[in-house]
């Protein structure tokens, strides 16, 4: 609309769904990268042991009442992302709640005793969240396990625009093998096609500027040479806008 001319979110598939008019866009948004802070992360749905389910089609199938922990941010990410997960396994989470389950919209991270503590006095069944590294170890090691992602969903999901991903064994010790889920990498910084040049090339050269006084992984400089293309931990999903991609180029991170 033209009332703020750069942005950031996390991760960066809302933006590829953006650019294709899909999932809950209804026509296409004609938005440009300027650069992607890296930041590896994957979507978990975790389940109680006690569930005896292990998938979310056979969630649907047995209309199981499950009492469900979601971020209770409404305006995150998560639930645009959930919401198209749970469609293409065919219900919704107001279908749990009728039923006759509950969903429970919490604040903060898994990790707390609102949410992984309520778990474990045996107040909630499911816990649905990113940021998996903060938490996903933690309800492993309190007898849940994550349910996957079948082949047939990530299709029909990266029909939208979203990337597969998999929760690593080598990362999540109590996992029984990888685990088949959603990415949900990245801190886009974008902007419209139409913003003028000037300004895109303000951002970047403002980020050049700051690199090393801009605090980010162990502390370390940004690392502007991954920000401008395509990684796993950094999704590059739609194209950067052209003044963005002359001064990487010019200035010898885009080769």
């Amino acid at each position: 609309s033209g009332e703020v001319q750069v942005a950031m979110i996390n991760p960066a598939a809302p933006l590829a769904l953006a650019v294709r008019g899909k999932g809950p866009f209804r026509e296409s948004i004609a938005l440009r990268a300027i650069a992607v802070v890296p930041s590896p992360d994957q979507l978990a749905f975790a389940v109680t042991k006690q569930t005896a389910v292990h998938s979310l089609r056979e969630l649907r199938e047995r209309r199981l009442p499950l009492r469900v922990s979601i971020r209770g941010q409404m305006d995150h990410s998560l639930h645009l992302v959930v919401k198209e997960v749970l469609s293409a396994a065919g219900f919704s989470l107001e279908d749990i709640t009728s039923w006759g389950g509950q969903v429970r919209y919490d604040p903060g991270l898994p990790k707390g005793p609102n949410r992984l503590g309520a778990m474990q006095r045996g107040e909630v069944d499911m816990i649905i969240d990113e940021a998996v590294h903060n938490w996903l170890n933690i309800a492993l090691d309190s007898e849940m396990h994550v349910l996957p992602l079948d082949e047939s969903m990530l299709t029909q999901l990266e029909t939208l625009g979203f990337q597969r991903a998999v929760l690593p064994k080598a990362d999540y010790p109590k996992l029984d093998s990888n685990v088949p889920t959603l990415d949900f990498s990245g801190f886009p910084v974008y902007t419209h096609a139409n913003v003028p040049d000037s300004i895109v090339t303000a951002v970047c050269a403002a980020l050049e500027a700051r690199k090393d006084k801009i605090i980010w992984q162990e502390p370390g400089p940004l690392p502007l040479e991954s920000m401008c293309r395509d990684t796993p931990a950094g999704p590059l999903n739609i194209p950067l806008h052209p003044a963005a991609e002359r001064f990487w180029r010019e200035r010898g991170y885009l080769k």
